[in-house]
């Protein structure tokens, strides 16, 4: 039986998400933008569950919103995958 390998939660960010992944992202508390992630992809899915877990916006907040749009991305499904020859239009149905 063929398991498909484990997504990487990486690949639901934007490129511009994926930068500096360890760097600070709250300067405040010192905590990575690689914590966040790893507290998100292990269920931390609101604000405040991420501020218990890391303590990331628990300063001056102004990482809240960088928080909030990490939170957006990986808690969001997965796209699926396309496979060929799957077209669910009939073919007498398709619009041009």
């Amino acid at each position: 039986m063929k398991t498909d390998p484990e997504p990487n939660p990486l690949d639901k960010l934007p490129s511009t998400l994926k930068q500096d992944l360890d760097k600070n992202l709250c300067t405040c508390m010192d905590v990575p933008k690689r914590e966040v992630i790893d507290a998100i992809v292990k269920g931390a899915l609101t604000l405040e569950e991420v501020k218990k877990q890391t303590y990331a916006a628990t300063g001056a907040g102004c990482c809240v919103q960088q928080v909030e749009r990490l939170i957006e991305y990986l808690s969001a499904p997965s796209p699926r995958k396309r496979r060929k020859g799957k077209n669910k239009v009939a073919e007498g149905n398709r619009v041009s």
